[in-house]
This record gives C-alpha cells, sequence and structure tokens, in this order.
C-alpha cells in the first residue's frame, strides 16, 4: 500500500491525461445543459466525451449528477434512481464525475447554474467555496498536514459565509465549535490513483483518524509528501438534519442566522474539486488551466454552449406535439 501512496513519473502523466480528458468533458456537460434535461442525459454527455474524445472506456466511480436539492447528497447517483431528476430552470448543479484511463482515474467536481447564470445566493455560496480552495491551493507543499489543509478549508469558508450574512459572529470561536462541519461534513480529500479513493491512508506509522465531526471524515491525516496525487474538494450543503442539529445546540446556533439558514433549506450544494500532485515547493493542477473555475468563466463557458443546438429528445418530443 505505501507504494500506491507515491506516483512514478508515468503514472502522473496517466492521470494528467485521464484528469484533461475529464476537465474537457465536464466543460461539453456545461456547454450542453438545458433546463428540461434529466440527470442522467448529462451523465451521459460526460461519458461520451470521455470515450469518443479521449479514448477513456470507463468511469473511476459511479457518477454523481445532482440538480437542486440533489446536490447536498453526497454520493447521489448510487440510489435507487439514480441521477433521474429533471434539471429545473433556477437548479445549482453539483457534477462529480471522472474517468478512467488504463487503470488511473481522475475525480472532478463541477458546481454551476443550470441556466447558465448565477443568482446572488448561488453567487455567494459558490465564492464562499472557491475561497476554500483557492486558500487550500495556494498552502499546499511537502511538509504541511492534511489535516490543517482541512481546517483552512473550514475558516475560509467560514469567514465567506460571513461576509454573506449567513452566519455571524467571531470566526475563531466558530472554529472553536467546529461550525464548519455543519456545511462540510466530508473530508477535504484524498489520496487518488488506481482507487478513486486510493489506498495508503492510514498506516500504523502515520497520524491516526481524527475524531471530531467533519475531520473524521478524512481518508488520510498525512503529512503531505513529493509525488502524493490527491483531490482538493471544499463543499458547502444545506443539508437539513445537520442544520437542525446545529440549531439545536447553542454552542453552534449562536453563530447562525435563522433567517438566511431558512432561505438556503432546499438549495442543494456547492463543490469544487481538482486533482493534484505535490512537487517539490508546492504543487500542480493535473488539469492545468483547462477547468473553468470563476463564476464569471463558468457564465462565459455556459453562454458560448447556448448559441450551440442541443436536441434534447423529451423536449423536442413536447415541441412536435405543442405544433
Amino acid at each position: 500500500m505505501k507504494v500506491r501512496v507515491y506516483k512514478t513519473k508515468a503514472e502522473i502523466e496517466v492521470l494528467r491525461f485521464a484528469t484533461r480528458v475529464s476537465a474537457a468533458a465536464h466543460c461539453s456537460v456545461m456547454r450542453k445543459i438545458r433546463p428540461g434535461m434529466k440527470e442522467y442525459q448529462l451523465e451521459a454527455i460526460f461519458q461520451y466525451h470521455s470515450y469518443y474524445h479521449g479514448g477513456c472506456r470507463h468511469q473511476g466511480y459511479t457518477n454523481i449528477c445532482g440538480s437542486g436539492c440533489n446536490a447536498a447528497t453526497l454520493h447521489y447517483g448510487h440510489a435507487g434512481d439514480p441521477n433521474l431528476r429533471t434539471v429545473g430552470e433556477t437548479d445549482i448543479c453539483l457534477f462529480d464525475m471522472g474517468a478512467e484511463y488504463y487503470g488511473y482515474t481522475s475525480d472532478i467536481t463541477c458546481s454551476f447554474p443550470a441556466n447558465g447564470k448565477f443568482s446572488n445566493d448561488q453567487k455567494l455560496i459558490y465564492n464562499a467555496v472557491l475561497k476554500a480552495s483557492k486558500a487550500v491551493m495556494a498552502a499546499v507543499r511537502p511538509g504541511v498536514s492534511w489535516v490543517e489543509m482541512h481546517r483552512l478549508a473550514y475558516r475560509m469558508m467560514l469567514e465567506a459565509l460571513k461576509e454573506g450574512g449567513v452566519v455571524q459572529g467571531d470566526v475563531d470561536k466558530m472554529m472553536e465549535v467546529n461550525l464548519g462541519s455543519v456545511f462540510m461534513p466530508h473530508g477535504l480529500g484524498h489520496l487518488m490513483g488506481l482507487d478513486v479513493h486510493d489506498v495508503g491512508g492510514y498506516l500504523e506509522q502515520y497520524p491516526p483518524r481524527p475524531t471530531p465531526a467533519g475531520f473524521r471524515s478524512l481518508r488520510t491525516a498525512r503529512t503531505l509528501e513529493e509525488n502524493m496525487v490527491l483531490t482538493i474538494e471544499p463543499g458547502c450543503y444545506f443539508i437539513d438534519h445537520l442544520l437542525d442539529q446545529a440549531l439545536a445546540n447553542p454552542e453552534q446556533a449562536q453563530f447562525l442566522v435563522p433567517e438566511a439558514i431558512a432561505r438556503f433549506r432546499g438549495f442543494g450544494g456547492v463543490r469544487i474539486e481538482d486533482d493534484i500532485v505535490i512537487t517539490a515547493d508546492g504543487m500542480e493542477d493535473l488539469a492545468g488551466d483547462t477547468i473553468p473555475r470563476t463564476v464569471e468563466e463558468i457564465e462565459a463557458l455556459m453562454a458560448e454552449g447556448q448559441q450551440e443546438e442541443v436536441l434534447v429528445p423529451q423536449l423536442h418530443a413536447q415541441q412536435k406535439l405543442d405544433q
């Protein structure tokens, strides 16, 4: 298992290829999405692009195509009605999909508005997650604790949520009561390679699994080393039972703005996930600059796509009936 933690140059090149194919496939989905599509149709666009254009026959895991409230289900897509919902006009979409090449997988999540234009609330949450993502990507390097990177993501996200009026009070005190875990109950990321959640995260001679909520979902607590390949995937979700628990806990409830929390119920969630390799002095984003990440970049790509004709079978059939 220890051998699989550190990737060779050849392995990194294969992972880089799989990641860039997947990045292009995600862009194709963002260009072609139309409200009224089924989530599985967007999954099919991703699968088509990654196989037809990249030769990636298989996916590294069950694709997650959550729209609207489904975006708050962390591993949505495995359920009895997988990726079956009809995408609504005002939905936020959270699509976690990664193609596999020669046994090595990518793992990318893109979040974007179904209609191509972020609402103010969507922009608020998206930019909170983006702030966390950028902070972690700037901080990772050999010798850095992955647990501390998780903590950094929480802090950056809470600062942005405070600026947006979702939470209130002292961010240091929010960190003391682990408020970040209410909005991001999963770990910051994981080792990646032959398995999407690759092995070696908790070997005997390395730090044990942390116990606090959110932190205990980390798939490794190791100190980062050169040639490790990991995902960085902060997220912000509005999950009813976690919000209810926090509102019932005076230590956490004091920091929540009830009106804002009520407004965001049913919103879903946002996740931004990138695949990186740790280098001697920092990290390399394996996708390069091929994925639009800012609000402006996403809206520009989707505006281009809306100029293209996309045949949606069920919408086309309804149009014929209406004629």
